[in-house]
């Protein structure tokens, strides 16, 4: 089942959601090296994210599994988010530099497409970061929260997806090592236990985040050719390349 718009929305407007936000956030910092005139995308329900690692960014774009629903995004300016099929991107070939998944993966009806359709619109040498639920976790084990939906994924099960779809893993990290508490009172507790956990049960984190990278020199996917006659009139230009 596909998280809805509007749950993810209320989600992260909750307590919970603002602690689980901070915690994710934490761990992306680390992974998330800058890069120079950057064109950013978030693939599924990355707004909570991209309002922080997109502020530097040339360019930001928000795009919504249609499954799911879109909202307009960001408030008080021209919308940067569109209603898509998370295999077929209104995007053009090597045009962004990064893409961020967050609740996109787990809901995939084929992931390996959505992987192959990523390493499509990304440039050679750019990074894909993605944040899915921890099979061993215990987010997954309670529906009220968006990490307990979809289907969670263990880092031996995503290291194979991600090089049958010919990325590079070059960096692994972990979040919500806290459980998630339905009583504001105990998520005070958050931080410290978010801490004390990375050391002593990160194999129980709720979120597994791993970066990759496109290694060009790979091939190209025979799937991504096929699927290119279907891609419609680019939003993105790649940098340096004349229109």
């Amino acid at each position: 089942m596909n998280a809805d718009i509007l749950d993810l929305r209320e989600f992260y407007a909750s307590p919970l959601g603002i602690a689980a936000q901070r915690a994710v956030t934490l761990a992306l910092s680390p992974v998330w090296r800058p890069v120079a005139e950057e064109r950013l995308v978030g693939l599924g329900y990355a707004l909570p994210y991209l309002e922080r690692f997109g502020a530097d960014a040339e360019r930001t774009l928000a795009l919504m599994p249609a499954a799911q629903g879109a909202l307009a995004w960001p408030p008080g300016r021209l919308t940067a988010t569109a209603l898509v099929q998370d295999d077929e991107l209104p995007l053009g070939d090597s045009s962004v530099d990064r893409i961020l998944m967050v609740h996109a993966l787990e809901f995939a009806e084929k992931p390996q497409d959505m992987l192959l359709e990523a390493w499509r619109v990304l440039a050679p040498g750019g990074r894909l970061v993605v944040v899915v639920p921890n099979r061993r976790g215990v987010w997954t084990r309670f529906e009220h929260t968006p990490f307990g939906s979809g289907r969670p994924w263990s880092r031996r099960q995503l290291l194979g997806l991600m090089r049958d779809a010919t990325f590079t893993p070059t960096a692994w990290t972990d979040a919500l090592l806290f459980p998630p508490f339905r009583r504001r009172s105990l998520l005070g507790l958050a931080p410290a236990m978010e801490r004390i956990g990375r050391s002593l049960w990160p194999v129980f984190s709720g979120v597994v985040i791993v970066e990759a990278t496109k290694q060009i020199y790979r091939g190209i996917p025979a799937a991504s050719t096929r699927r290119r006659l279907k891609v419609p009139k680019p939003v993105l230009v790649p940098q340096g390349v004349p229109s």
